[in-house]
C-alpha cells in the first residue's frame, strides 16, 4: 500500500484538477447559452430558405439552374464542420467517423471525394488521412460570421460550376438539447426537393429581373446559409458537449478523491497500529 505522503498528494493533485474542470464547465454552460441564442435566431432563415429551394426543386421554372440538375457523379465533395478544440466527449470522433463511412461509400465505388474542412479537428484528422483537401478554415471563434464562410463556400461552389464535382455534401453536429448532439450528412447540390406530404399544392415564382440571375444569387446564397447555420449549430453542440463532459470529470474527480481519502485513512490507522505495536513490543522486552 502506498504511503501517506503519496496518498496526501494524490489527492492535493486531483483537487486542483477538480478545480480546473469545474471552472471549464461553468464556462462551457455560459457559452452554451450564447451560442444557443445565435443558433436559435438564425434557424428560422435556414429553415424557410431551406423549404423555398425545396419548392423550386419541385417547380418547373423558366430557367433550369445548373444547381437543381442532377449528373452522373463522377466526384464528390464535401464539406465538414467540426469544433477547433477538444474536450467535448466524443463529439468530433462520431462526426469524423460518420464522414468515413459516408465517403468510403461512395470510394468503394471508385468515385473520387474532394473536402472543404471547417475545425481544427477535421483539418488534423483528414491530413493524417491523407484526403484530398481543397480548402479549409480553423480558429473561426465563437462568433463567427458569413464572412468566414464566404471564401471556402465559393471554392466548392465554383467547382461544381466548373463540373470537378458532381454532388456536394454537408456533415455538422445538429443541436437537438443539451444532452444529445445528432451527427448527420446533408446534400447541398443537386437541391433536393421536399417531401410530396409537405407540399399542400404547387407553384412557381415570378422572377423580376430574369431567373437566371434571381436564382443564380439565390442558390449562392441558400448554400451559404446552410453552411453558415452548420457551424453555429456545431458550436451549440460542442459548448453543450463540453459543458457534460466537465461535468462528468469534476463528478469523478470527487468519487476518485473520496476513494483517496479511504485509502489514506487506511494507511494512516495502518501506520498507527503499527507504531503501538511496536511501543508495546519495546515496553515487554524491557
Amino acid at each position: 500500500m502506498a504511503n501517506t505522503k503519496e496518498i496526501r498528494s494524490k489527492i492535493q493533485s486531483v483537487k486542483k484538477t477538480r478545480k480546473i474542470t469545474r471552472a471549464m464547465e461553468m464556462v462551457a454552460a455560459s457559452k452554451m447559452r450564447k451560442a444557443q441564442d445565435r443558433m436559435f435566431a438564425s434557424r428560422p432563415y435556414s429553415e424557410k430558405i431551406r423549404r423555398v429551394i425545396g419548392h423550386l426543386a419541385k417547380a418547373h421554372p423558366e430557367y433550369h439552374h445548373l444547381y437543381m440538375q442532377s449528373r452522373d457523379i463522377q466526384r464528390v465533395g464535401y464539406i465538414v464542420v467540426t469544433s477547433d478544440r477538444g474536450l467535448c466527449g466524443s463529439l468530433n470522433n462520431n462526426l469524423l467517423k460518420l464522414s468515413s463511412t459516408s465517403m468510403q461509400a461512395y470510394q468503394d465505388k471508385g468515385i473520387e471525394v474532394d473536402l472543404c474542412l471547417i475545425g481544427h479537428k477535421a483539418v488534423g484528422y483528414f491530413r493524417r488521412q491523407e484526403a484530398n483537401l481543397i480548402a479549409s478554415a480553423e480558429h473561426i471563434g465563437d462568433t463567427p460570421s458569413i464572412e468566414d464562410l464566404i471564401g471556402i463556400v465559393k471554392v466548392m461552389l465554383d467547382n461544381y460550376k466548373a463540373k470537378k464535382i458532381d454532388c456536394l455534401h454537408l456533415v455538422y453536429n445538429n443541436f437537438v438539447n443539451t444532452m444529445k448532439q445528432q451527427p448527420q450528412v446533408t446534400r447541398l447540390l443537386p437541391l433536393e426537393p421536399v417531401d410530396e406530404d409537405q407540399l399542400d399544392y404547387y407553384w412557381d415564382y415570378i422572377y423580376e429581373p430574369d431567373a437566371r440571375e434571381v436564382l443564380t444569387e439565390f442558390l449562392t446564397r441558400y448554400v451559404e446559409s446552410q453552411v453558415y447555420q452548420s457551424v453555429v449549430e456545431n458550436i451549440a453542440c460542442e459548448q453543450a458537449a463540453r459543458m457534460v463532459a466537465m461535468k462528468s470529470a469534476t463528478d469523478n474527480a470527487g468519487s476518485f478523491i473520496d476513494q483517496l481519502q479511504l485509502a489514506y485513512n487506511k494507511a494512516r490507522q495502518a501506520a498507527i497500529t503499527r507504531e503501538l505495536s511496536e511501543i508495546v513490543a519495546g515496553a515487554d522486552a524491557v
